[in-house]
């Protein structure tokens, strides 16, 4: 049954993530989200309705677009995908329950902030404040505790003091996304903030070996690899933290 209700979830994912796709072409640039509707980011030309179901239409246009037949950019499909898949995920982990809502809503939000962070290199006010402020009432009402806003504090203040130190490598938008993290994953942050740095080193170790010392001057995002982090943890943090502690 709880599969099957995944499943169903889906499609509301797909929905989610059509419209999350909007949110991060149009916050960066702060453009309303309601109108204009729908067009093609090159031509200008408006998207029918048939032109814009979620992964069906970027299949059945093979991937670009109708009229001037520009390629259409793989992040609208990737990121209608995970956030079907992980909305799908939050059911079937927390069943048809408001927890379930409240780490779908997070999941969500770290898509749009890591569409946004690879593409326009910021994570926007607009996006991860009002979310953290959503996130934190929530589970302050469904599970009254203070761990939720201490949480929340401490992983932020540990990044701050990481920004302060090291400001070419740290971003105020990745010390306020680890502000989300915490309101949202209460104890469990820092598998979040661990699992977060160490997938971040992958990248930074390939660059290295391609380019030597000139890779110090690429930049890599860092929003991302929190956001997959906060996935980590909010499905296994607590079996992961269990698991450290048992070892100590």
């Amino acid at each position: 049954m709880g599969v099957t209700v995944a499943a169903i979830a889906l499609l509301p994912g797909l929905a989610f993530g059509s419209f999350l796709n909007v949110v991060a072409a149009r916050v960066p640039l702060r453009r309303s989200l309601v109108s204009p509707g729908s067009a093609c980011t090159t031509c200008g030309t408006p998207l029918a309705w048939y032109d814009n179901i979620p992964l069906l239409s970027f299949a059945l246009l093979r991937g670009r677009c109708r009229h001037c037949k520009t390629a259409i950019p793989w992040r609208y499909p990737l990121v209608e995908a995970t956030t079907a898949l992980l909305v799908a995920a939050c059911v079937l982990r927390f069943g048809l329950t408001w927890d379930a809502a409240v780490a779908a809503f997070f999941c969500a939000t770290l898509v749009a902030i890591s569409a946004t962070d690879i593409e326009h290199r910021v994570i926007p006010n607009r996006i991860v404040l009002p979310a953290a402020a959503v996130v934190l009432a929530a589970n302050t009402i469904l599970h009254p505790s203070l761990e939720w806003t201490v949480a929340g504090l401490g992983a932020a203040l540990f990044l701050l003091v990481a920004a302060l130190a090291y400001p070419a490598g740290m971003g105020m938008g990745d010390v306020k996304l680890a502000l989300l993290l915490g309101v949202a994953l209460g104890r469990t942050v820092p598998v979040a903030m661990m699992v977060g740095m160490v997938s971040a080193l992958v990248p930074s170790i390939v660059l290295f070996a391609l380019h030597g010392s000139a890779a110090r001057k690429m930049k890599i995002p860092f929003g991302p690899f929190l956001a997959f982090g906060g996935v980590v943890a909010l499905f296994v943090g607590q079996a992961l933290l269990d698991a450290y502690l048992g070892l100590l």
